[in-house]
């Protein structure tokens, strides 16, 4: 249950061209922090451009020359030419170790729109998994309003308008667990579409598969 893109901003508001790639505006007008991924909340950090130019240019800041000179001196072999001085260039350390760290995001983090909406899909899934076959009236009405309570209160505000109006178009169906099981699916399906990944054969066998009872082969007994 998520949701990428940037919303319209009204006026006054941060443009789109000022925002990381990825940063949703949220309905004050904003920055949506739980609108948005971890990752565009926070880009990496780009190197500066000049020493990245001067060493694929071949070409050597005075510190580099200083030490080419320093290690000639321990080796004995006196002050390297000039030419060395210019066409090779120190070696510079790669920086996708550091990349990767500024991805990394600390486990005490409040959540952001993936994991609120990865824990939200395992909570829906499931409870419907362990949803009576034959509810009764008290259960319908208990899920119909855990359901319609989504679109008003999910912190989220792309995502809870997106599930508004595909509840609007498919009112959910709690008639049973196969129905409310399947319904979750497609709903489910309906968001992986728009962020263009995998669809789930919306099967209850393989909804009970994987929410309830586990793989037949009792991997995860």
């Amino acid at each position: 249950m998520s949701a990428t893109g940037n919303a319209s901003s009204p006026s006054g508001s941060p443009s789109k061209s000022s925002l990381p790639p990825g940063m949703v505006i949220g309905p004050d007008g904003k920055p949506c922090k739980i609108c948005t991924a971890f990752r565009n909340w926070k880009p990496r950090t780009e190197k500066p451009k000049q020493q990245t130019q001067s060493s694929s240019q071949g070409t050597t800041t005075p510190g580099q020359k200083t030490a080419a000179m320093m290690a000639a001196f321990a080796t004995g072999t006196g002050f390297a030419s000039t030419s060395q001085q210019t066409t090779t260039p120190a070696p510079t350390p790669a920086p996708v170790q550091e990349q990767e760290q500024e991805y990394t995001r600390p486990a005490n983090c409040p959540p952001d729109v993936e994991q609120l909406g990865s824990a939200t899909w395992t909570f829906l899934h499931t409870t419907a998994a362990y949803y009576p076959d034959a509810p009764t009236m008290a259960h319908r009405v208990n899920m119909l309003s855990l359901l319609r309570a989504l679109p008003v209160l999910y912190p989220c505000s792309t995502c809870a308008t997106h599930l508004g109006e595909e509840m609007k178009t498919r009112p959910p169906d709690v008639s049973s667990r196969g129905a409310l099981s399947r319904w979750l699916c497609e709903q489910h399906n309906a968001v992986n579409t728009r962020l263009g990944k995998e669809r789930f054969e919306c099967m209850v066998e393989k909804l009970d598969e994987r929410w309830k009872d586990g793989p037949k082969d009792g991997s995860c007994d």
